[in-house]
């Protein structure tokens, strides 16, 4: 029997991947029946992110202290990305359980990376040491790209939605002109990354011409603050000729979807954005959030060996990502796109993170 109620905790840190994952999550679980109270600290970004809601998903703020009276009980609690489940919820279900005998399966829902050590990782118990739940068990939840993870998200109508999608009609509706002969489209989400002036001097310098799509926020003062130091290169942008860009508003979590399977080649940052990167079997590159102890190196290398990337890929993302003394390559989109399908090829058999997550029987605490 699937368990029909979930409660999710999301904690805002200085990006919208957190709170991006956990709707995509909560919005697929309710699409397969599930009701969900997503608990989460700042849900301003839902606001853009996800400006329908979404029936199934109850969006609550987590504030201390929760209102938690007659709160009816959950079947399932999902921490995710390092959280802890506010004190009062445990203690509120603490009571339900001694009374009920109800014994919530709780997950420890963790980041995505293709590391040897998800394999060890993924289902691990982990005891509750202190607290009103002392003694129960989480169970650790890897999302990955093998069969022994916890997969990626994926919905079950992503490839109808898909094969009915009209690229040309969703970048008119943009405000997008029509391709020049030959003109090639680009998507950029990023943060700020080294090599950035370096992509757009060779854009505006290559043979076919280019639409750079930039996403609002940190990407578009990204570019503009490199514009500014290379004023040379605002001139070919507005004549429209080889390279011209144009800034995008923010995009509902639907339209992120469809900038990338419209685009030719997407350069996306973060986890969110690399998962649905790898959907739109385009050519991506993906800029991963840097980390202080350099600990995204290693994270980012394993992908590259994961996605078996061609060289002139593996020296794109090295450059791109600040790694080394790397010199940008230029676009290789033809190769590049070979190994993007054959990566969507092999992850699409896996089975889904939110099916892995509903079939999920461990013996609980």
């Amino acid at each position: 029997m699937t368990p029909q109620r979930w409660d999710i905790f999301c904690e805002v840190i200085d990006n919208f991947g957190d709170i991006g994952v956990c709707w995509r999550l909560s919005a697929d679980l309710a699409a397969r029946g599930v009701q969900v109270r997503l608990w989460v600290d700042d849900p301003a970004a839902l606001a853009w992110m996800a400006p329908q809601g979404c029936p199934g998903v109850e969006v609550r703020h987590w504030a201390p202290p929760l209102a938690v009276d007659k709160l009816e009980p959950s079947d399932v609690w999902v921490e995710a990305f390092g959280c802890t489940i506010a004190p009062e919820f445990v203690a509120a279900c603490a009571h339900h359980i001694s009374a009920n005998g109800l014994k919530p399966l709780w997950i420890n829902l963790e980041y995505l990376s293709a590391e040897s050590y998800v394999e060890r990782c993924h289902a691990l118990p982990s005891l509750v040491r202190d607290g009103p739940a002392k003694g129960r068990q989480k169970w650790f939840f890897y999302p990955g790209f093998t069969t022994r993870t916890g997969g990626l998200l994926r919905e079950a109508d992503m490839a109808l939605r898909q094969a009915d999608f009209d690229a040309q009609a969703w970048l008119r509706s943009q405000g997008i002109p029509d391709r020049q002969m030959g003109e090639q489209i680009v998507s950029l989400f990023c943060y700020e990354p080294p090599a950035l002036a370096a992509l757009l001097e060779q854009l505006a310098g290559a043979e076919n011409p280019t639409r750079l799509l930039v996403t609002a926020g940190r990407a578009t003062q990204a570019v503009q603050t490199a514009l500014i130091n290379k004023k040379w290169l605002q001139r070919p942008f507005h004549q429209r000729e080889k390279l011209s860009i144009s800034y995008m508003p923010a995009l509902s979590q639907r339209d992120f979807d469809h900038l990338l399977w419209a685009s030719d080649c997407n350069l996306v940052r973060g986890e969110d954005s690399l998962v649905r990167a790898i959907w739109a079997g385009k050519p991506f590159v993906w800029q991963i959030y840097p980390q202080f102890d350099s600990a995204h190196h290693a994270k980012l290398e394993a992908f590259l060996d994961r996605a078996e990337a061609p060289a002139s890929l593996r020296q794109f993302h090295r450059a791109w990502n600040g790694l080394g003394t790397s010199t940008l390559p230029p676009l290789a989109l033809e190769d590049w796109g070979h190994c993007a399908q054959v990566l969507r090829t092999r992850l699409v058999q896996q089975p889904d993170l939110v099916t892995q997550l509903l079939q999920f029987r461990p013996e609980t605490g």
